[in-house]
Formats: structure tokens, sequence, C-alpha cells
């Protein structure tokens, strides 16, 4: 290979690579226009390399064609990155399980990954009845308290967009199915804080969940507990929401010291 197609390869590739790196950092979906305020390429150099990384699987389009997001690919990198390093494992899941043997319940940190969460990491309760779900796991937003949680995050027209094109199924009786029965729901979770699952997901299983939140406030993962009704009610859970707060805390500490040695 010469020198010059050398270069021209590594061009593309360092284009593509803070594509992605734009992306991943934007709070919201964002389009080609807006990258290429970074970048100042060509429009039609732009547009070309984002539909070959939409074609690959590294970005995805929003629900509504509005802006691009991670795709399946970058999220399964970031989630094997997250994963695999033992540091990081190790210590997590201390945390969790420090959380989960107070409470007495399972606890689970979950993702947003376009219309579903993912479960990310889970400590199961000791006890025999209880909820199986595994890591990797994906989850609806509508019925779920961390999928509630992150919906609640988005603003009133993400959210209507993304809500208008995504499916409710009725899981249980108590699902709600509409974006207006939603609304208020999402409202009070959005002014507390807290995610709340009322026997929506699975009957007989109630959860909460709390934000773990980057340096710059923004959601990236979700904490939360579940158990059975006939071993805790609601509001029983809901006294627990201190204690998961700490944790929280702890775990965006964590990740954020992760992120400043990385960039040291």
């Amino acid at each position: 290979m010469t020198d010059a197609s050398s270069k021209g390869k590594n061009s593309s590739i360092q284009r593509a690579l803070r594509i992605l790196e734009i992306v991943a950092n934007a709070k919201q979906p964002i389009t080609p226009t807006e990258i290429n305020r970074d970048l100042n390429l060509p429009k039609p150099t732009v547009h070309r390399l984002c539909s070959q990384l939409e074609d690959e699987g590294f970005l995805q389009p929003r629900m509504d064609g509005r802006g691009l997001l991670p795709g399946p690919k970058l999220n399964g990198i970031a989630l094997g990155i997250l994963s695999n390093n033992d540091y990081l494992r190790g210590q997590r899941h201390v945390i969790l399980q420090r959380l989960s043997e107070q409470l007495g319940e399972t606890c689970n940190i979950s993702i947003p990954n376009g219309d579903h969460m993912i479960y990310f990491d889970r400590v199961e309760t000791h006890w025999p009845l209880r909820i199986q779900l595994q890591i990797n796991d994906h989850v609806p937003l509508h019925c779920t308290a961390s999928g509630k949680l992150f919906l609640s995050e988005m603003s009133s027209v993400q959210r209507s967009r993304l809500l208008s094109k995504l499916p409710m199924d009725e899981r249980t009786p108590n699902t709600l199915t509409s974006a207006e029965a939603l609304k208020p729901v999402l409202s009070k979770i959005r002014k507390e804080g807290i995610g709340i699952d009322n026997e929506e997901f699975f009957q007989g299983m109630i959860a909460v969940s709390v934000p773990i939140r980057d340096s710059q406030g923004r959601l990236y993962a979700a904490l939360a507990m579940h158990a059975p009704t006939a071993r805790m009610s609601l509001e029983e859970a809901l006294s627990n929401v201190p204690a998961m707060r700490e944790a929280a805390a702890e775990l965006a500490e964590l990740m954020d010291d992760q992120n400043e040695s990385s960039a040291n």
C-alpha cells in the first residue's frame, strides 16, 4: 500500500471515529448537518460516512427518522468495555451486592438502548421466590421502573415522537398503554427522580429505580430494585430510595474516576 492510499484510509477512519464520538457524546439524537459543525467536511462526505456507519450498525436513526443515535454495534462495544473492565466490573458488583444485601431484594443496573432497556448487571436475592431476568435481557420502556425513568428524562417533544412509534403492549391489568396515560406518571417521575413499576411489567412484582448520572448530569443508567408483592409493598420499596441514591452516587463516581483515568 502506498503512503498516499494509507493516508487516505487513515483519514476516513479518523473521520468515522470522530463521527461516532460526536454521536456518543450528544445529549440527544443528532443530524449529519449538526455533526458536521465540528468536522467541516463537504456535505456529501459527512452524509456518506453517516450512511455507511448506519449500514454497518454503528449508528441508527431515531424511530421517527429525525437524527442519529448510537447503533447496536456501538452500544455493544460500550457495553463490552464496561462489562469486561475488571476493575469497573469488580467495584460495580461490590456496590450492587452490598445494596442487595442491605435491601434483601434483587438489584440491577440497566442502560437505555433505543426503544428498550438492557440489563447490564444484577445481583439476585437469596429468596427462592423471585423473578428470573438475566444480564443482557431487553425490557420495555413503558412498563418498567427504569424504562419510565428514562422516558421521563426526555423532552416532551422527544418523548411524544418516541411513544408514537413505540409498541406499548399490555403486560398486566396495570400496564399503561397510551402516551396520554403515561404523561402525568412521567411528569411525577421527572419531578421526584424515582421510577416506579406498580405491577405493570409482571403481575405480582413491584420495582423502583433511581438515575445514575454522568458528570454532566445526564442519565446514562438506572439503578433499580424489584420484589414480589407477597414480600414487599410498593410503599416499603420506596422507603429504600435513600439507600439506592447513595449507591447510585457511588456508581457514578466510579465511572467518573474511570473516565478521568482514561483521559489521562
